[in-house]
């Protein structure tokens, strides 16, 4: 059940990463480029959960998924302070 929910997660995030980006070429508005770059990461975030959790179980990889997600959370917060319209 967890391999599920696990992989509709990084499916979730994929799909949200498409859907900003996309807009964003219609739109070319700044808060939908930084929104879809810190989505990607979540994306990478939830990818590196799976590989975590199900593929490398004698690893663990929570520095790298920790990493991951901070990056993307900065991104986005760079993205609102200084490329605010």
């Amino acid at each position: 059940m967890a391999s599920i929910v696990y992989s509709l997660c990084a499916a979730t995030a994929l799909f949200c990463t498409y859907l900003l980006f996309s807009a964003y070429c219609r739109t070319h508005s700044r808060l939908l480029f930084w929104s879809g770059l810190c989505f990607a990461g979540l994306t990478l975030n939830n990818i590196l959960l799976v590989a975590d959790k199900l593929i490398y179980t004698t690893v663990n990889l929570i520095v790298w998924r920790d990493a991951t997600a901070l990056l993307a959370m900065v991104v986005l917060l760079y993205g609102l302070i200084w490329h605010a319209e």
